[in-house]
């Protein structure tokens, strides 16, 4: 049998709050509604996604999906930020 855990009154130290980052559980059920495309990749790309999707027993096409879900979710949620630096950008060209 595994020794008892003994609990004492020490200071913890320096406690930090961490946001909550898991979606809320509506965000779990439903599935977004999926679109069709044809879509040519590199061998190279899909040869990678392949071997990932072995290694972590998942399909290939899934993670893409998800890949291209984050890149999205990420640039639309910052278009301020975005356009800030597409103006300095601008300002150096010209």
């Amino acid at each position: 049998m595994s020794a008892r855990i003994r609990y004492t009154d020490e200071r913890l130290g320096r406690l930090k709050v961490v946001r909550d980052f898991l979606p809320p559980p509506e965000e779990l059920v439903f599935r977004d509604e999926g679109v069709k495309v044809t879509i040519a990749l590199s061998r190279r790309s899909v040869e990678f996604f392949k071997g990932e999707a072995r290694k972590h027993n998942t399909q290939y096409q899934r993670m893409i999906r998800r890949l291209l879900d984050a890149y999205a979710e990420h640039h639309t949620r910052r278009p301020a930020a975005r356009s800030a630096r597409m103006r300095a950008g601008a300002e150096r060209t010209g």
